[in-house]
């Protein structure tokens, strides 16, 4: 039996192509979705007890773990997890680490989008020890051509590495059309010229959106800004402007939309003269400019009652709102349960964090506001999983109560996003 969690615009298609080769499949979704001819799962758990291969497709690297610990009591000795998100070879190392030595792990995040997924032609490519990769290779075969790699973490760093390429050359495109225009080169004009160079495939591929139209969401611009951040490294360069470029979208309310969404942005941006310098200075006619506040609501979490934004950022830093352990309906999760109030607490802020290019470690104060003071240690215990290096600047104190009766901790942080992703 398969157990497939995670439900997104290319799970449910993984999912089905897995029923439709007569394998038995239990899925589960965060927002419950059914897949005709798969039982329908109510909690990661139950979707994994007695799989033999367990295939997670999840949006991130905090989504991956807070499902696998979920599920990891479940899981029987000699399961196998296959882990096909794209989450970078980091994250693969800490889901090592996590799951009980009886489990098997490999690493095989894809490439392609919806029409692959649907018709089984993704390139899958795959990490980890040759035997667990023999297990699940015929299953991985029903997605398409599988590449095996070497070892854990493999897939998961040529994913990313093959994504700092791919996407930055969609976001040059697009500055490339908008410039084109500002000195006079119709855009279609442009794109029938790069046709015949080797952009030509991606030139085509763009066409919908240079031409006005709104594309297929194939692959969301939300997701690719995820990608460059996983991608984050010195050299990188080129991917820490796109991902820049990308960032500025998501505030402007594009995350949710294709990536070719981008080339309206673009088309939007204000004039380089007033862009601004990688230090978060602007410059325009040698005047500073004001560095411009981003409000950041992450998909990953809850959404907020519209009175404030989970998140602002300025430059490269990000003050993270106060988190409480409230599900997607409003409701309190874990009633007079410090340590699970805490668990999804702190599960929260890793998301925003991850939305940003950034960890715990990245975290430079962290200030937490308890109910009573008596349960430091409960909350503590949760908190050490969490930072683990060396902690930050921290702040505890003890209130009379929070803005919601039963809930007792609220946390908020403050961060530095690392260098290499910041323009």
């Amino acid at each position: 039996m398969i157990a497939f969690l995670g439900l997104g615009r290319m799970g449910v298609l993984m999912a089905r192509r897995l029923v439709d080769a007569g394998h038995t499949v239990t899925t589960w979704n965060r927002t419950p979705r059914t897949v005709l001819g798969a039982r329908a799962a109510g909690s990661p758990a139950d979707a994994v007890a007695g799989a033999e291969l367990v295939i997670t497709m999840l949006s991130d690297p905090a989504a991956v773990r807070e499902v696998l610990e979920q599920a990891a009591p479940a899981l029987r000795d000699g399961t196998l997890v296959v882990e096909m998100s794209t989450i970078g070879p980091e994250a693969v190392a800490g889901l090592r680490d996590r799951l009980p030595a009886g489990i098997g792990l490999v690493d095989a995040p894809v490439l392609g989008s919806v029409g692959p997924a649907r018709e089984g032609a993704l390139t899958v490519l795959a990490g980890g020890p040759a035997g667990d990769v023999a297990r699940c290779r015929e299953v991985l075969e029903v997605f398409g051509q599988v590449r095996e790699l070497g070892g854990l973490g493999a897939g998961a760093a040529m994913k990313v590495a093959v994504m700092s390429a791919v996407v930055p050359s969609q976001v040059l495109l697009a500055e490339t059309v908008a410039y084109g225009e500002a000195i006079g080169v119709k855009a279609g004009a442009l794109l029938e010229v790069l046709g015949v160079t080797p952009l030509g495939a991606l030139a085509e591929r763009v066409r919908p959106a240079v031409e006005g139209g709104r594309a297929e969401r194939r692959y969301g611009l939300g997701l690719a800004a995820k990608d460059l951040a996983l991608a984050a490294h010195p050299v990188q360069t080129l991917a820490a402007a796109a991902w820049r470029r990308l960032d500025g979208a998501i505030a402007a309310g594009l995350g949710g939309d294709d990536l070719t969404a981008v080339f309206q942005h673009v088309g939007h941006a204000e004039p380089s003269g007033s862009a601004e310098t990688p230090d978060g200075a602007g410059t325009s006619g040698g005047v500073r400019a004001r560095t411009r506040v981003e409000k950041i609501n992450p998909a990953s979490v809850p959404a907020t009652n519209g009175l404030y934004s989970h998140a602002t950022r300025v430059g490269d830093l990000v003050f993270v709102s106060g988190q409480v352990a409230l599900d997607d309906a409003g409701n309190v999760i874990g009633e007079d349960d410090m340590a699970a109030q805490a668990e999804r607490v702190m599960e929260s802020l890793a998301r925003i964090l991850a939305d940003q290019g950034c960890t715990f470690d990245d975290v430079t104060h962290i200030r937490t506001f308890l109910t009573d003071m008596s349960r430091l240690a409960e909350y503590g215990t949760v908190r050490k999983r969490y930072i683990t290096g060396e902690p930050p600047a921290s702040t505890t104190v003890e209130v009379s109560r929070l803005f919601r009766p039963g809930l007792l901790i609220e946390v908020e942080v403050t961060a530095a996003v690392p260098a290499a992703t910041v323009l």
